[in-house]
Order: C-alpha cells, then structure tokens, then sequence
C-alpha cells in the first residue's frame, strides 16, 4: 500500500522559512564582520572592506526578513551566530560555499514556498536577499582568485549598499538599484574599515 505524504501548508513552510533565512543572514552578518577584521589584520584591506560591505547586506536581508515575520505576526527568532574564523583565503572559501547554497538551494526553495502561500512580502524579501547572494559569491570568487594570484591591490576600494535590498555595487553605483529601484542617492558607501 503507498504511503500518501501530507502535503505540507505553504503558508506554515513560508513561516519556518522566515525564520532560518533570518537566522542565516543574522549570522551571516556577524560571521562577515569576523571575516572582514581577519582579512584586515593579515593585511588585505581590500578584501576586508568586500566583507564589511557584504556584511551590511546580511543585516540589510536580516532586518527586511524580521519585518516579513513579523507581519506574519510570528516572533522573532534569538540567533546566537555560530562559526569559525579561518585564515582569509579559508573564510572567502567559506563565503563562496555558503552564498552558493543560498542561491541555489535555500532561496529558489523559500522563494516557491511563498509564491505557493501567496505572501507576497515574503517573496519579496526571499528575492531581494536571493538576487544579492549570487553578486556575492561571485565577488568572493574573484577576490579569491585575486588572492591566489598575489594581486589583493587590483580588488576594488569602494561598494555602495542599497538600503533597500542589500544589493551591493563595486567601485560605481548606477542611477537607481537595479534590483529594487531606490535610488542611487541613498546608497550607503563604504570605503573605509
């Protein structure tokens, strides 16, 4: 005889997802902030300043989750960061794991969960934070790949954060995000550790 699986309720789905994507990018924050004063005292600034930059992006995706929740009028959960700090070629590897799991994994899931609840601050939150972790990565990538390369220098000495979505931008900023159209003007710069 088969077994019939209870579909599972989207809307109770979306909630739990809330709540661990607040807790990853919570931690994500912290851990970020960690990575970026390592990198700084082994003496890459430039790779201590695209942590710091993705760092505010986490609590940018964190602050924009918390809110979802607690519309949904569920409590915010207590995160106690967890992680390790490695050396800095270990943490960018770290960085790039973790992102691609958000990209490919744990937000395309969360996303269809609340497509499927029809929550649509919930979708919103999940994409802005989903379409920021791929630009991560995708620096992490090549700041490791600079790193390996001995050429940490060429790596770029300014980003601009949207407040809006946490989308970050190296070294210029178009006229309005291309992700939540804020703009420009209200980027946040970080140029400095």
């Amino acid at each position: 005889m088969a077994v019939v699986k209870e579909k599972e309720d989207p809307q109770k789905s979306t909630i739990q997802n809330m709540k661990d994507a607040f807790k990853g990018e919570t931690t994500a924050h912290a851990k970020y902030a960690a990575f970026s004063k390592k990198a700084a005292e082994e003496g890459y600034p430039e790779i201590a300043l695209l942590f710091k930059a993705a760092s505010g992006a986490e609590l940018i995706h964190a602050n924009n989750h918390k809110v979802v929740i607690q519309r949904m009028g569920e409590e915010i959960p207590t995160v106690t960061p967890e992680f390790s700090v490695g050396t800095t070629k270990e943490n960018l590897k770290n960085a790039i794991e973790g992102e691609s799991y958000e990209f490919n994994t744990m937000y395309p899931n969360f996303i269809k969960d609340a497509n499927a609840a029809g929550n649509y601050m919930a979708q919103i939150s999940l994409t802005y934070a989903y379409k920021v972790e791929q630009k991560h990565r995708d620096f992490y990538i090549n700041a490791l790949k600079v790193l390996e390369e001995g050429n940490v220098k060429s790596l770029p000495s300014v980003y601009y954060l949207c407040p809006t979505c946490g989308n970050t931008y190296a070294t210029t900023a178009p006229s309005r995000c291309e992700i939540s159209m804020t703009d420009a003007k209200l980027f946040i710069k970080i140029d400095a550790l």
